[in-house]
C-alpha cells in the first residue's frame, strides 16, 4: 500500500485528534500499527492532542484476597503455561530430604585447584569464597571425575528417575 497525499493528510488529522496508531490503522485500513508509527516519525509529526480517555484514569481491577484464591491461583506465571505449577486440593508439601552428610576428608588428601591432578577427585567442597574451600582429592574410578562416593551423590541411574517419577505423579 502506498501512501497517497491524501492518505497522509488524513494521517495528519487523525493524528492531531489523539487518535493512537491502531486506531489510525484501522481507520486507513490496508497498514499496521507500526507502518503509522513510521510514517509519523519520518512525516516529524508532534504535538498530539491529548484523546478524551486520557484525562480520566483507568480504573484499577481489584483482586481477591489471597487467602480467600484457590491453590492454583496462588502462583501466577507469564509466558509458557506449560510451566505453570499445579495443584490439587488436598496437596501436602512433600517432606523436606534429609541433609547429604559430608564425606570427611582428611587433611593430607584435601586438594586445592593448584594440588588437583587428573586422577583425583574434582568434588568441590565449601564455599569458593572461603579459606577452607578444597576438593575432594580421593583417587576417581573409571572415567568419571568423581571417586565413588561423590559418583554416587552425581549420577543416579535412569531406571530409578523414572521410577521416582511415576511413583511421585502417580
Amino acid at each position: 500500500m502506498a501512501w497517497t497525499d491524501d492518505r497522509v493528510e488524513l494521517l495528519k488529522k487523525l493524528w492531531s485528534e489523539g487518535l493512537s496508531a491502531s486506531q489510525i490503522a484501522a481507520r486507513l485500513g490496508g497498514v499496521t500499527r507500526n507502518a503509522v508509527i513510521g510514517k509519523v516519525h519520518r512525516l516529524g509529526l508532534s504535538g498530539r492532542a491529548t484523546s478524551s480517555r486520557s484525562s480520566v484514569p483507568r480504573p484499577r481491577r481489584s483482586h481477591a484476597p489471597r487467602q480467600n484464591r484457590s491453590p492454583s491461583m496462588t502462583f501466577g506465571t507469564r509466558g509458557n503455561v506449560a510451566l505453570k505449577p499445579t495443584f490439587e486440593e488436598g496437596y501436602e508439601a512433600a517432606p523436606a530430604p534429609a541433609p547429604v552428610e559430608e564425606l570427611v576428608i582428611p587433611l593430607h588428601e584435601r586438594a586445592s585447584i593448584l594440588t588437583l591432578k587428573e586422577c583425583m577427585c574434582k568434588w568441590p567442597i565449601g564455599d569458593p569464597a572461603d579459606e577452607d574451600f578444597h576438593f575432594c582429592g580421593r583417587t576417581k574410578t573409571g572415567s568419571s571425575p568423581y571417586c565413588d562416593y561423590h559418583s554416587r551423590m552425581a549420577f543416579q541411574p535412569v531406571q530409578s528417575r523414572r521410577r521416582e517419577k511415576r511413583s511421585a505423579s502417580g
